[in-house]
């Protein structure tokens, strides 16, 4: 396979996706209904200049994580996921690795929630893709690279976050996330990108080291979150985990119960959150 023929296919891909079902706003004048390379590149979490390059055959060499978001913000099948791995010289990520794969039952999931703050994330709890209210409440999250994406990693590191925890609940979510954590490392012991975290994270983070250390195995579960919006105040929220387990895939969703102060924040948010993000996307 050539550098052309990758060219041609990200472009061929790149066209039939409409700004609108990628959750951006579809104004201006186009040449194209599909995505310019700047909304791809925003998508990907990669620079508009490697898109163009990887188009124009001038870069050959992307990495599987590229790659893998590429096939995500492109909304490729797993046919065509392959298909694009075989163009770049890269085999998929086997069993052996945490998956990275959205499914089209998944992405169809988010598109028909745009009224609802979901992101999903894999098995490592590593962000994956959001839909713009999940933006909205919880802040852009395009801009995060490498393990900046991992949950994990941001709560242990003292990342910034709108999530507000009393003591308690702070105690037992980091545990939580401990042992989901371990689960998954027990599940993929031979991903390498997942141990390099795990190991960064006992380095780093006295706490995460003391927990790991006890054993926690487990399960993140369900909770209620108080997230602290910069413009409509605080909402306290229910968060309920999905769990696609054929493709080991979690889907996190944030909502509030009809009729409550809560509610009325997230419909505002609907509006002005949204609006102001695909603001600073354009």
């Amino acid at each position: 396979m050539t550098a052309t023929e990758l060219g041609q296919a990200l472009r061929r891909w790149r066209d039939r996706v409409a700004p609108d079902a990628a959750g951006l706003p579809a104004g201006g004048r186009r040449r194209a209904a599909g995505l310019r390379r700047e909304e791809l590149a925003l998508l990907a979490g990669i620079s508009v200049d490697y898109v163009t390059r990887l188009e124009q055959g001038r870069a050959t060499n992307p990495s599987v994580q590229v790659v893998e978001a590429l096939a995500r913000a492109l909304r490729l099948s797993a046919d065509e996921r392959t298909y694009l791995f075989g163009l770049t010289g890269l085999v998929p990520p086997g069993p052996d690795m945490v998956p990275a794969y959205i499914t089209p039952s998944v992405q169809r999931l988010l598109d028909r929630l745009a009224g609802t703050p979901v992101a999903v994330s894999d098995a490592a709890m590593t962000l994956l893709v959001t839909n713009p209210m999940y933006g909205a409440l919880m802040g852009d999250p395009s801009g995060l690279r490498g393990f900046e994406r991992n949950g994990v990693w941001r709560n242990f590191l003292a990342r910034p976050t709108r999530v507000r925890h009393t003591p308690e609940e702070r105690r037992a979510f980091e545990a939580g996330m401990v042992a989901e954590l371990r689960s998954t490392a027990a599940r993929y012991p031979a991903d390498r990108q997942l141990r390099r975290m795990i190991a960064e994270l006992r380095a780093q983070s006295g706490r995460f080291a003391e927990l790991w250390d006890a054993g926690v195995v487990g399960r993140l579960e369900a909770s209620r979150k108080t997230v602290e919006h910069p413009q409509v105040g605080s909402l306290t929220l229910d968060c309920d985990h999905l769990r696609v387990e054929e493709h080991d895939l979690r889907i996190l969703v944030y909502s509030a119960e009809p009729g409550t102060e809560a509610a009325e924040k997230l419909e505002l948010l609907s509006v002005l959150g949204t609006q102001s993000l695909t603001e600073r996307r354009s």
